[in-house]
């Protein structure tokens, strides 16, 4: 045996977090033992993940495991394996697999670079509209792209960094400030706005969307179409603020670029036209579009409503029916499983850690903290929005994260006064926003920062003030909006 399935050293402090809990801390009033050392478990997995212990669909065999075994939810050893299973069948954690593997034929068709050198050819004559380009060509692709690390390094990533080579902006040559740290800010930066959009644009939303029905006892859930439109004028004015933003603290050195656009037009030329892939794959890319926007309900009623997992599992067997993916493509695209593998398992957690009352102690204990400081619900509600979405400083996981806080913060800020569905959407930008913070806050960052193109400072400064542009934008912007649709 060459090395463990795991990393001693971190799995020793999530194992000691975990066993602190079980036996050393009491149990507090007014909490079942079972609840607690449900957390004693989850907080000892979310120690592991947030450490790298194993890779995270491991960590939730693991967690299925110990929920299967311990019998924490309960006595009987069959039932006990149902509920440790129980969220394989939640439609949000297929919604968000299936969708990554729709996402793959948008990489093997060409269809996403398309779309990126298609902006750069028509608005790439300043730098200033590459930067732009870069921003829409991610947010007309988020949709179905649930993969943001996808969206973001796997697509953009590279046109990004062909456009700065083609003018010899390369951070081993030192030329990174002619154009290239720009437009590799802007690359990112782009990513936490399209991720807020749409609940299929990033992995974790679909967790928010069940952390929030959890907390209302299901009074509040948000559809796909509910959150689209909410999120669409504030991610919309977010994404046109963010270039000039990213512009004026970083501007580029050049900034005329005559060439891109040339350049954007001779890669369309090497792709030449539409294949009938690419075509199927923007005839189903729109198909999910309606259906997801509740377009047939619209116009026909409700019998022709269509449930958004139901509309991904249509789109995906229309790509095998028409051959654009094949099964073994499906069955390539390890993301996807591992996604509905620790999606599955952090979600089974949190459910019954709200079920068996942890939460409700918790986020009673939150709120009784705050209740002493005499702030109304605004300013609890904005406590406990900004304290979320800076813990993420000591976060390389949004999921580990959203599982580990939202809940109990979310319904603080209810039992506080704040209106359920503000906060939720607002506490669901949060979610995202953090994303900006640091160049291990989610799977895209690693990709970007590694290319070279900025110091770590100047990317922790851009990630501290696009977070406060980026929050003040989705507060204002977005919080009149929500009161025109009657959110609040």
């Amino acid at each position: 045996m060459d090395k463990l399935g795991f990393k001693p050293i971190p799995a020793a402090v999530a194992l000691a977090i975990a066993l602190v809990i079980w036996f050393l801390i009491p149990v507090p009033a007014g909490v079942a033992p079972q609840a607690w050392h449900l957390l004693a478990m989850f907080v000892g997995i979310i120690a592991a993940i947030i450490g790298k212990a194993m890779p995270i669909g491991a960590l939730a065999m693991l967690a299925i495991m110990l929920v299967a075994v311990t019998g924490v939810t309960a006595e009987k050893p069959d039932n006990a394996m149902k509920d440790a299973l129980s969220s394989f069948a939640s439609p949000l954690i297929w919604l968000i697999g299936v969708s990554i593997m729709i996402s793959r034929g948008i990489l093997k068709t060409g269809l996403g670079a398309r779309i990126g050198y298609l902006f750069i050819s028509v608005f790439g004559k300043k730098t200033l509209g590459i930067g732009y380009s870069l921003a829409f060509s991610e947010l007309l692709i988020a949709p179905v792209t649930p993969s943001n690390t996808a969206r973001g390094g796997g697509i953009i990533h590279p046109i990004m960094k062909a456009i700065a080579s083609s003018y010899d902006s390369d951070p081993e040559k030192g030329t990174q400030s002619r154009m290239g740290k720009y437009l590799a800010l802007v690359n990112y930066h782009s990513n936490p706005i399209t991720s807020a959009m749409f609940i299929t644009a990033t992995a974790p939303n679909p967790l928010v969307v069940n952390l929030v029905a959890d907390a209302t006892d299901s009074e509040i859930h948000l559809t796909w179409g509910t959150w689209a439109l909410a999120m669409l004028l504030p991610g919309l004015a977010a994404i046109a603020l963010m270039p000039l933003v990213l512009y004026f603290i970083f501007p580029p050195e050049i900034k005329n670029t005559p060439n891109a656009a040339q350049f954007a037009k001779e890669e369309l030329a090497k792709q030449g036209p539409m294949s009938g892939a690419e075509k199927i794959m923007l005839g189903v890319f729109s198909v999910l579009l309606l259906l997801w926007a509740g377009v047939p309900a619209m116009i026909f009623g409700k019998a022709f409503a269509v449930d958004a997992t139901a509309t991904a599992f249509i789109g995906l067997v229309l790509l095998l029916l028409t051959g654009v993916l094949t099964w073994d493509d499906v069955l390539k695209e390890k993301g996807a499983w591992d996604t509905v593998t620790w999606f599955a398992a952090l979600v089974m957690m949190a459910t019954f850690l709200n079920k068996l009352g942890l939460i409700a102690w918790f986020s009673s204990t939150l709120k009784d903290g705050i209740s002493h400081l005499g702030l109304s619900w605004i300013g609890a509600s904005a406590l406990l929005m900004l304290a979320y979405l800076y813990a993420h400083y000591m976060f390389a996981s949004t999921t580990a994260h959203i599982t580990a806080m939202f809940g109990a913060f979310y319904a603080a800020g209810i039992a506080l006064g704040a209106p359920p569905m503000l906060f939720a959407l607002l506490m669901a930008a949060a979610s995202n926003i953090m994303m900006t913070l640091t160049h291990y806050a989610t799977g895209t960052s690693p990709v970007i920062f590694g290319s070279g193109y900025t110091t770590l400072n100047e990317w922790w400064k851009a990630g501290f003030i696009m977070s406060v542009v980026n929050i003040i934008v989705f507060v204002l912007i977005g919080g009149v909006w929500w009161k025109i649709l009657g959110h609040w």
